[in-house]
């Protein structure tokens, strides 16, 4: 391990990109399988990561849904979740604002309650055993209906505790935040926070940029990073303090390149740019992987990657107490560190 790998490794950060479906292994994929009974057309993890062939966002989701079939009880959500979170401990994440897709398992037959005990018995075991604390932020399907949003906000209701936000993620060809405008609108009033997928290089990006800063008033951008593109959307998102959750390794599986200028462009202009996996177990990359392979492509020096580091903090859903707690656990890890 060289000198940046152990200093990236071990600098405490959050992870506020990550979806939990996309942590599924292929051994613990293998291993639900063989609890829930189910049979897989791949036989060894070669073959499974085999089918990991993705050039843009749809070719990758026709991989990612399927797999979620071994999701089926309430044990099979707690393992994927504390597996995702004992591996985020190990890369210095000491807070994570998850996502999850209750519509990719209720459209299966498999119950919300499933899926919400599940993870939050896993949030619960892993701040008790290794202290990393953990949110759910619920991701509509955009390429459902919004009424079929409007009633899984509807069910969620009662776990409002457990939730902290709603997101909007899938495949956003034709389906611009607009469409959800008045689930999100009722999401707002319900008392939980918003933030939306803005994948990179969609058709019509900057329009849907710009509904989501300026008619939805969401608090974060998720990838959102062809910004870059329209000044004056810059300039807002800069004035109104709009975090972005960015993720290098991903970009470089769906598109020619990890959008590297653009990243390190915005953190240039004091937007509050962070770095996250999104889908590690398809990528092959977690969150300090995702710091290093970024810090290798664009040159970053310790500064810079300490600024992503804090900036993943503050751009978190985080009290204000927490926050100067965990930056001072980063200006004490660079001084022992450096």
């Amino acid at each position: 391990m060289s000198d940046l790998d152990a200093f990236v490794r071990g600098l405490p950060k959050a992870e506020l990109h990550l979806h939990l479906e996309g942590t599924l292994e292929p051994e613990l994929k293998f291993r639900l399988a063989r609890r829930n009974g189910i049979e897989l057309a791949e036989k060894t993890v070669d073959e499974v990561q085999q089918t990991y062939r993705f050039h843009d966002l749809t070719s990758f989701l026709q991989v990612y849904y399927p797999a979620m079939r071994v999701l089926l009880e309430p044990a099979d959500f707690h393992d994927l979740a504390f597996d995702y979170l004992t591996r985020a401990h190990t890369q210095g994440v000491r807070h994570v604002e998850m996502f999850f897709d209750p519509q990719a398992h209720t459209g299966r037959g498999v119950p919300f309650a499933t899926v919400l005990d599940g993870y939050r018995s896993a949030i619960v075991r892993a701040r008790r055993e290794f202290g990393i604390s953990a949110e759910l932020i619920l991701c509509f399907l955009r390429d459902y209906s919004a009424e079929y949003a409007m009633a899984t906000l509807l069910e969620a209701l009662p776990y409002r505790d457990w939730i902290i936000g709603v997101g909007l993620d899938s495949d956003e060809r034709g389906n611009p935040p607009s469409k959800f405008a008045d689930v999100f609108a009722r999401a707002r009033r319900e008392g939980f926070l918003l933030t939306m997928h803005c994948d990179i290089d969609q058709p019509d990006s900057i329009e849907h940029i710009r509904q989501a800063l300026e008619d939805i008033g969401v608090d974060r951008l998720d990838h959102g990073t062809n910004i870059v593109e329209d000044d004056r959307l810059v300039e807002l998102a800069k004035a109104k303090g709009i975090a972005f959750t960015c993720c290098p390794v991903s970009n470089s599986f769906v598109t020619s390149q990890m959008k590297s200028d653009e990243i390190v462009g915005l953190l240039a202009r004091g937007l509050t740019v962070t770095v996250n996996s999104d889908d590690p177990a398809y990528f092959g990359a977690y969150a300090a992987d995702n710091y290093l392979a970024l810090a290798e492509h664009a040159g970053l020096d310790l500064d810079q990657l300490v600024a992503l580091a804090k900036n993943s903090f503050r751009a978190s859903w985080i009290t204000p107490a927490r926050l100067d707690l965990f930056l001072r656990e980063i200006d004490d890890y660079v001084a022992a560190n450096r």
